[in-house]
């Protein structure tokens, strides 16, 4: 049995852990590992880690640029992706999974942990894509709503699946969503949970809903996710909404209102991305609103400190989508890296690192052989009575979705 890899935060270099990974492969048939996830997982198309800031409404590419494929000749891809999100060897520094993928192919990947957010990276690169440059990436991975953004605004190239034959081991659920209809533009990831977590020594009564995150006791303690559809998705579950169902301004409006009431006291120190994790590890955040994968890996460079649960209300489900910039010169390399993290073993070897909730099928047994204590964790492998607490968060039209990221900006002074 191996041990799950131990990675530090690039911010933070108390955080390090040797790791030791017996990444053996194998040849798996398909199965029904991850299939519980079929029935909530359908609707994943629909929400996501949010959505706050500008650039809801931006207008789409000029023109479809003339890009030349280099991939024959220039035997690199360059992949862009959240922190803590691949399987890393705090020994050699290194990814074992590319280091496979390179052995296999002969490319080379540039990794780098460049998306702290989904907004503050479309920020970063929106006026290239719009202009048909390329932005350095041949690969970006970004959360169901704003994949849907981009490649609305014709942002990604249309993916040749006859270079990706390991699309057949996508979740059937995950095939055909609303905002890739026929995934011709993306695939996922991984997918997770928001919900609530705290430290389990600060807190030791432990925590049940987001209402118990505003205790006076935990003032100035507090945490919440800049990612609207995440952070305002649990205010309004405790609120009594069915956020995948009919909503709208007056439910919008009392969850907001609550957030700022708790931002304006201090009851919440920060609204962040994923850089939360480094005020959990500090101590100066003791409990939040959070993603399931950052606390179970978190947990395993930190002596099991805090606790995760989705909130008795519910939490949110989301998936994050890998994609190919309309002006990447390296699609067909892309394709092929792709191709790769849909094998079965190969999927396992990152679930077993990211400890989110893997689309491949076939990845649960195939994580028998590398970490048998995880084929039933709940956070990578849920069951469907887990899935009954987890909710989507309905897809929104234009208008909606620039009038509440923006309203949702000015309450966290983003």
């Amino acid at each position: 049995m191996s041990t799950r890899p131990r990675r530090e935060l690039p911010q933070d270099p108390a955080l390090r852990a040797l790791i030791k990974a017996q990444m053996s492969r194998r040849n798996v048939l398909l199965g029904a590992g991850g299939l519980g996830l079929a029935g909530m997982l359908a609707a994943c198309g629909t929400g996501g880690k949010g959505g706050t800031g500008a650039g809801a409404g931006a207008g789409t590419a000029d023109a479809t640029p003339a890009v030349v494929d280099l991939s024959a000749t220039d035997k690199t891809v360059n992949f862009a992706n959240w922190t803590l999100y691949l399987d890393y060897d705090d020994k050699t520094k290194k990814y074992p999974t590319l280091e496979q993928f390179n052995k296999l192919t002969g490319i080379s990947v540039n990794y780098s942990e460049d998306i702290d957010g989904n907004d503050t990276y479309y920020g970063k690169v929106q006026a290239q894509l719009a202009a048909g440059q390329d932005i350095g990436q041949d690969i970006i991975t970004l959360t169901d709503w704003m994949a849907g953004r981009v490649i609305r605004q014709g942002y990604t190239h249309e993916l040749d699946h006859a270079n990706i034959p390991n699309i057949k081991n996508l979740l059937p659920s995950l095939r055909d969503v609303d905002f890739d209809p026929g995934r011709k533009h993306s695939l996922t990831w991984q997918s997770g949970y928001a919900g609530i977590a705290w430290n389990k020594e600060k807190v030791p009564g432990g925590l049940r809903s987001v209402a118990d995150l505003w205790n006076p006791e935990l003032k100035g303690r507090i945490t919440v996710l800049d990612e609207m559809r995440d952070t305002m998705g649990l205010l309004m579950l405790q609120d009594g909404v069915d956020i995948s169902g009919t909503w709208g301004d007056p439910e919008f409006t009392h969850a907001l209102d609550s957030l700022q009431q708790q931002i304006d006291s201090g009851q919440i120190r920060q609204v962040k991305g994923n850089s939360y994790k480094e005020d959990f590890v500090s101590g100066d955040a003791i409990a939040g609103i959070v993603w399931s994968g950052d606390i179970t890996q978190l947990n395993f460079e930190n002596d099991d400190r805090w606790d995760f649960i989705l909130p008795e209300a519910g939490g949110t489900l989301w998936s994050d989508n890998m994609m190919v910039p309309v002006a990447s010169p390296r699609k067909t390399n892309a394709e092929k890296l792709m191709n790769f993290y849909y094998d079965p073993e190969v999927a396992a070897q990152v679930a077993a690192y990211v400890n989110f909730i893997s689309p491949v099928v076939g990845a649960r047994e195939a994580m028998d052989k590398i970490d048998p204590s995880l084929v039933d964790n709940p956070l990578i492998f849920p069951s469907e009575d887990d899935l009954k607490h987890a909710h989507v968060f309905r897809t929104l039209d234009a208008d909606e979705e620039s009038n509440y990221n923006s309203r949702f900006q000015t309450a966290i002074g983003a």
